[in-house]
């Protein structure tokens, strides 16, 4: 169990927390590159961190993600015109670039070098795998932008979603980290291959690995007299989960404000394009990001279905996971709990997130590109070591 103390260290995210500042430290998705589509297209709202931007692509393709309300009067900068490189805001025509400069002041008296004393909130962005990623801390602490398998490989050979977990980010990334849960919440009556296996052990074996990016997990079961199930999924900071899927996938938890969280499911595949099969998550999302099944709907769970073809009567794995982490409540009170589920995330990001922080050089994840390439989500089955 933890202190409630350590509980809210953990999940409190939002500006001068020390969760939040520690995430700040790292490049996290902030939206999918498909919201913003094309050149001078309406901009969009992003909240991460709780805190309220908007994101453009201007007219020269760069991606701006600024803050949400005009220098000027406060006004929204998402009903904002987007055009000739710049988004400009509807009130009295304040125009902001990518990196936040003041462009026109229109409504200033001529020859004012008012806008040359002027910044607006403005955050560095990147563009990978289908995805926007930001960096939203001290520009004296930027690292590079990861050198993961997923940055290098084409566009087409990636595929992702993104939906909103009504609940704290950590629920939804400690069941990432948690092997034994595959045993019962994704148990199918029928099931045959890999899933079978997690059902003839529900008590895998675990171990654990530090690592200069995070944690690497590792949980064996038994697959039969002389066999054993290995299964090695990585948490790596400061909100992913690299885990065996149908494919490789990384899972990435981002706080939208303390109560909710952005779920990215990043899977990229080496030496083809995703199949229809692979990109089955995007039919359970609606055009809000927000889940078919969900909360309010009960998840369309059928108790039928339950009883005679799968352990929860709940369509697809996502709506499993949702079902499981939400329905905890909006944070979940771990004095209470078992200790067990936080272990992985404490000793890869709640210790050194105390301060909230840490340096440069000792942010796992961010010390050198050699590591990125080591990481890794496999499973197997083969006969124990004697």
């Amino acid at each position: 169990m933890l202190s409630n103390e350590h509980n809210e260290l953990l999940t409190r995210t939002g500006t001068g927390t020390p969760m939040g500042e520690l995430i700040r430290r790292y490049w996290v998705p902030a939206l999918l590159s498909e919201e913003i589509p094309e050149p001078d297209c309406p901009p969009v709202r992003v909240r991460v961190l709780s805190e309220k931007l908007v994101a453009f692509r201007d007219s020269r393709r760069k991606i701006g993600l600024l803050g949400e309300h005009c220098l000027h009067r406060g006004t929204s900068l998402f009903y904002g015109r987007n055009e000739e490189c710049g988004l400009r805001c509807i009130y009295h025509g304040w125009k902001y670039d990518v990196d936040g400069n003041v462009l026109d002041t229109p409504a200033e008296p001529a020859g004012s070098d008012f806008k040359t004393k002027l910044k607006h909130t403005a955050y560095p962005t990147a563009e990978a795998a289908g995805i926007v990623f930001a960096y939203l801390g001290p520009q004296d602490k930027m690292p590079l932008f990861p050198h993961y398998e997923w940055a290098r490989l084409p566009k087409e050979q990636t595929y992702v979603t993104k939906g909103l977990l009504e609940c704290n980010y950590l629920q939804g990334l400690e069941g990432e980290c948690d092997s034994s849960h595959l045993s019962f919440l994704h148990r199918e009556f029928t099931a045959s291959g890999r899933r079978q296996l997690f059902a003839l052990d529900s008590a895998p074996e675990y171990e654990t690995e530090e690592t200069d990016f995070g944690v690497r997990l590792i949980a064996t079961r038994k697959a039969g007299p002389d066999n054993q199930y290995v299964r090695v999924s990585s948490f790596v900071m400061p909100v992913s989960c690299w885990v065996p899927a149908r494919n490789r996938e990384n899972h990435i938890y981002v706080p939208h404000d303390d109560e909710h969280a952005w779920r990215y499911d990043l899977g990229f595949l080496r030496d083809r394009k995703p199949t229809e099969e692979d990109l089955n998550r995007k039919t359970q999302i609606g055009p809000d990001y927000h889940r078919v099944r969900n909360l309010q709907n009960n998840y369309l769970q059928d108790r039928r279905r339950q009883a005679t073809t799968d352990y929860t009567g709940i369509e697809n794995f996502l709506n499993h996971d949702g079902c499981a982490t939400e329905s905890m409540g909006p944070i979940f009170d771990r004095s209470r709990g078992d200790r067990r589920a936080q272990i992985s995330h404490q000793r890869g990001q709640g210790v050194s997130s105390r301060k909230g922080t840490a340096s440069h050089r000792s942010r796992p994840g961010t010390k050198s590109l050699p590591a990125h390439r080591h990481v890794r989500a496999n499973d197997t089955r083969g006969h124990p070591l004697a």
